[in-house]
C-alpha cells in the first residue's frame, strides 16, 4: 500500500525544499520507518554547496533512527515488532560484486549507484519522514539511547572501521590529526583501546573537547612543529599509529613523519579538491611504515557502533551540536555548513 511521504530535498545551490512523494509497496521482507532523526553529514553539506555535483533534487541523509511503523510480508514477528526503536544503516550495497562477495561491502562497486525506487528521489533517502528499509540494516536500541545519539550510529562505524585498520594495541601512542566530530570519534575509540592519545588541533575549543572525552595531551600545531612535538613526546621514536581525519592534503607527509619505525598512518578522511601530495617511498621502505586508507563501515561496524553507544561505552551527546524540526530544514543545512559546527539533527 502506498503512503504519501514527505522529503527534505536540495533543488537548488544552497536551497532545500519540502517535497511531497509517494512511497512504493513494501517488498518482502521491509519495514517502513517512522524517521525521527536525520544527522547532516559532510556530504549532504557538500551536495548543498555545490562541491559534489548530483542530479537534483535529491534526498540525502544517511545517518538516521526511527521507530517501526509497518512490517512487510515475511517480516519475522517474533524479532520485529511495531514501535521497536532503531538505528538504520543505509548506505548501499549492492551483494553481488567482488568486494561484496570477499566481505568488502564498504567498497562496493556500486556503492553510489543505489537503485531508485518508483516515486522516490536520488541519494540515500533517509532525509523523509518515513522510509523503506529491510530488516538487515535495522539496529535496535533501547529507551535510555535518545534517537539523536542512535543517528549518530554511522558516523561512529566509521570511525570503528578506521580503528581496527589500525590494529592498535594496549599501550601504544595514538595521534590523530583534526579535532572536528570524526577526530573526536577516533579519541574515545583508541582510548577504550587502551592507547595514549595526541590531538593535533588548532581550534582551542576542539582541543579542550579532545581532552575531555579521554585525550591525553593536546596541542596546536601552528603553536609546535607537530612532528618534533610528537617525536618529543615518545623519546624520539614517534608513534605507533596515527590517524589523519582532516582533508588537507599537506597533512599525509607530516603524519608519515609522526609515525615511529613500524608504525601505520591511516588516512581517514576523503579529499576535497584532490591534490596529489608528495611523499617519501624510502621512509614507507626504510622504517616500515605502513599508509593505508579507511573508507565507510561495513555491517560488522555498524553492529559495533550500536553496541557501544547501547552499553554506554561511547557517549555520542558532545557531538551534537543543534537539532533543528522537520520544517526548519533550509536552517538546519546553513547551520550545518557554519565553520567549527558538529552534528546538525533533523528531528520529526
Amino acid at each position: 500500500m502506498a503512503l504519501k511521504i514527505k522529503t527534505i530535498a536540495v533543488t537548488g545551490l544552497k536551497t532545500i525544499g519540502i517535497l511531497d512523494l509517494e512511497t512504493p509497496d513494501l517488498r518482502r521482507g521491509e519495514v517502513l520507518i517512522k524517521v525521527h532523526a536525520a544527522a547532516l553529514c559532510t556530504l549532504e553539506q557538500r551536495i548543498f554547496q555545490g562541491e559534489v555535483k548530483m542530479p537534483l533534487p535529491c534526498t540525502g541523509g544517511h545517518e538516521v533512527s526511527g521507530e517501526i511503523a509497518l512490517l512487510g510480508e515475511g517480516v519475522n514477528p517474533k524479532k520485529w515488532a511495531i514501535g521497536n526503536r532503531v538505528a538504520v544503516r543505509l548506505l548501499y550495497n549492492c551483494g553481488e560484486c567482488y568486494y561484496c562477495r570477499t566481505g568488502r561491502t564498504n567498497m562496493c562497486e556500486r556503492a553510489l549507484k543505489k537503485p531508485v525506487r518508483e516515486g522516490l528521489l536520488i541519494g540515500p533517502g533517509g532525509l523523509c519522514d518515513y522510509i523503506i528499509v529491510e530488516t538487515k540494516d535495522l539496529f535496535l536500541i533501547p529507551e535510555s539511547v535518545s534517537y539523536e545519539e542512535a543517528a549518530l550510529t554511522e558516523p561512529l562505524a566509521c570511525c570503528v572501521h578506521s580503528i581496527n585498520r589500525g590494529n592498535l594495541q594496549f599501550g601504544e601512542t595514538v595521534v590523530i590529526i583534526g579535532g572536528g566530530i570524526m577526530g573526536q570519534n577516533h579519541v574515545m575509540l583508541a582510548k577504550r583501546k587502551g592507547c595514549r592519545v595526541i590531538v593535533s588541533e588548532v581550534d582551542a575549543n576542539r582541543r579542550k573537547l579532545a581532552r575531555q572525552l579521554g585525550a591525553d595531551i593536546t596541542f596546536n600545531p601552528l603553536e609546535h612543529e607537530p612532528v618534533e612535538y610528537v617525536r618529543s613526546l615518545t623519546d624520539g621514536r614517534g608513534a605507533e599509529c596515527v590517524f589523519n581525519t582532516t582533508s588537507i592534503p599537506s597533512v599525509v607527509p607530516q603524519a608519515i613523519e609522526m609515525a615511529g619505525k613500524g608504525g601505520s598512518v591511516i588516512q581517514y578522511s576523503s579529499m576535497h579538491p584532490d591534490v596529489p601530495t608528495p611523499i617519501s617511498p624510502q621512509k614507507l621502505h626504510g622504517n616500515e611504515i605502513i599508509l593505508t586508507g579507511s573508507i565507510s563501515p561495513n555491517a560488522e561496524d555498524f553492529f559495533v557502533a550500536n553496541r557501544l553507544i547501547n552499553y554506554g561505552i561511547i557517549d555520542m551527546k558532545p557531538l551534537i551540536a543543534k537539532a533543528f524540526p522537520f520544517e526548519e530544514a533550509q536552517k538546519a543545512f546553513e547551520a550545518s555548513i557554519v565553520p567549527g559546527t558538529f552534528r546538525v539533527i533533523i528531528k520529526n
